[in-house]
């Protein structure tokens, strides 16, 4: 057998998109029974031809590497598209919630500064309704103890006349002189009594004029409180804005 007709080509697929080509020269074994290659119409092979065959398959192997590479490329330009519009989304839902969050904070903040106002309102007419019930008590109280000492007076000169009247009746016998004397005397007696009662109603009004005065603190005292906490929540509002941009601007 000769060389070429011992020559023997085996082919098989390597990889995806290309094939392997092996030849064998060497004659093959005595014991070993070769299969029979129906001989090819007309020619037989040669190594110009396996050549050629090798050829066409690196340049099939070299154009399927090349779609893959298109493939490749095209997906990856896919992912980068994809990454890109993710990119844009994010970036418009940050704006988004941004302009919702400042939305919310003035929105807050408008009501926070009706709250304080209202609450304003309402202590300043609080007060103006403690001042008002101050001055018609004190009013009132005043009225009542001048109406009790005109009632006292007049009572304490009824009573007086009365004495006198029956002092009188009792010195009816004595002369002018030991009358007037009598008369005076009741005079003086009565004038010191209505004295100390005037002092006395004069030291009631004085006390009470003081409880008022303190009770009158006390409640002016309350409305500055209401008013120290309104502006501690206006400051912690302010605070928290001013958290909340740097927060924002920081995102």
């Amino acid at each position: 057998m000769s060389n070429a007709e011992a020559t023997e080509i085996r082919c098989q697929e390597k990889s995806k998109g290309g094939l392997c080509y092996e030849v064998i020269l060497a004659e093959p074994a005595v014991n070993v029974a070769l299969p029979k290659i129906p001989p090819a119409p007309g020619k037989n092979v040669s190594v110009e031809e396996i050549e050629e065959k090798l050829k066409a398959a690196e340049e099939r192997r070299q154009s399927l590497e090349a779609q893959k590479m298109a493939l490749w490329s095209a997906k990856m330009a896919k992912i980068e598209e994809a990454s890109r519009k993710k990119d844009e989304l994010d970036k418009e839902f940050k704006t988004h919630a941004k302009e919702v969050l400042h939305t919310k904070m003035e929105q807050y903040e408008e009501k926070r500064e009706q709250q304080i106002t209202e609450i304003k309102e309402k202590l300043k007419m609080h007060a103006a309704d403690i001042e008002k019930t101050r001055q018609s008590l004190e009013q009132q109280k005043v009225e009542e103890l001048q109406k009790h000492l005109e009632e006292k007076l007049r009572n304490a000169a009824t009573l007086r006349d009365d004495n006198i009247k029956k002092i009188l009746d009792r010195l009816k016998e004595h002369n002018t002189d030991k009358l007037n004397e009598v008369r005076a005397t009741c005079d003086q007696i009565e004038a010191q009594k209505t004295t100390e009662k005037t002092r006395i109603i004069e030291n009631k009004l004085s006390t009470a004029e003081q409880n008022r005065e303190k009770e009158l603190q006390k409640k002016l005292e309350n409305i500055r409180k209401h008013e120290r906490r309104a502006e501690l929540v206006r400051q912690n509002k302010a605070a928290l804005t001013q958290k909340s941009d740097v927060t924002a601007s920081s995102g």
